[in-house]
């Protein structure tokens, strides 16, 4: 491997693919830039984004995320669940309880070997799914209506470490998430921009998702917004907050959360798609 070249590790949790780059032995000059040229799907890797892994003064390791577009995330729920298979499949770790430092505090990664050893499943205890704070008089947005696409949404604003608008429709798969998607993510309560989530709540315990990312547009699935998504359903009393089942494009997560400690716990995959080198 010459000095202008790096390894790296494609890997994706429910079609959620991110890059990922061991800063400890590899650092990444301009992570934004590089995100944004390595995650191009017809001229790079080809992913929803670059995800680098570090050390920590404050945990076992950090995660810092950027998006396809070059911007920084706070925190990926189905990024993390990978970083926990990464260490392990590295060896950088025996532990199988982790804690990572993001953007958007330290969150805990319990890996879920089989009976072989190999690690495919992963818990985050992602911390406490709130309603979040927004640009208006009234400072939340909980359960009411949004106009966007020529269409009106009735949802909730909820902060599960990034910003999230989940917005409960009658069908995910009719629900116009390239067109709404992006109107909303920009919209003004959000100074931050915001993950928007279309979610059809199909009985207490099962929930079908689309999902559009900020800085990503469309992708297959999102850890954190499931997770908003059903702190969102669980206090409008559509869900049980004890375990739910949630149903992207890419597949299932499982998640739950705490109404007295508002913590939320999600469950889900965790797969290397293939790893190479690429010139700096």
């Amino acid at each position: 491997m010459s000095r202008n070249s790096i390894p790296f590790t494609k890997m994706q949790g429910l079609g959620n693919d991110y890059i990922y780059i061991n800063t400890l032995e590899h650092p990444v000059p301009d992570p934004a830039a590089f995100s944004r040229r390595w995650s191009d799907r017809r001229t790079g890797i080809g992913s929803d984004g670059l995800i680098l892994i570090g050390g920590s003064q404050r945990a076992d390791f950090s995660m810092r995320i950027f998006n396809a577009d070059g911007s920084e995330a706070r925190m990926c729920g189905n990024g993390a669940r990978c970083v926990g298979k990464y260490l392990h499949d590295k060896g950088l770790t025996d532990k199988t309880e982790i804690s990572l430092e993001t953007l958007s505090g330290i969150k805990t990664l319990t890996l879920l070997p089989d009976a072989q050893g190999a690690v495919s499943r992963v818990s985050v205890e992602m911390g406490a799914g709130l309603p979040l704070a927004v640009r208006r008089a009234e400072g939340v947005f909980l359960e009411e209506e949004i106009e966007a696409a020529g269409r009106v949404f009735r949802g909730s604003a909820i902060d599960v470490g990034n910003p999230h608008l989940v917005l409960l429709v009658e069908d995910a798969l009719a629900a116009p998430v390239a067109a709404a998607g992006p109107e909303l993510e920009r919209h003004p309560m959000f100074p931050d921009r915001a993950n928007i989530e279309f979610a059809q709540v199909l009985d207490e315990r099962h929930i079908r998702l689309r999902v559009w990312e900020r800085g990503s547009g469309i992708t297959a699935a999102c850890g954190t917004g499931a997770c908003a998504t059903v702190v969102a359903a669980a206090m409008a009393g559509k869900v049980s907050p004890q375990g739910c089942s949630v149903l992207m494009d890419g597949g299932v997560l499982e998640v739950s959360w705490d109404p007295r400690t508002r913590r939320v716990t999600m469950t889900g995959p965790a797969e290397t798609v293939f790893e190479g080198t690429i010139g700096l």
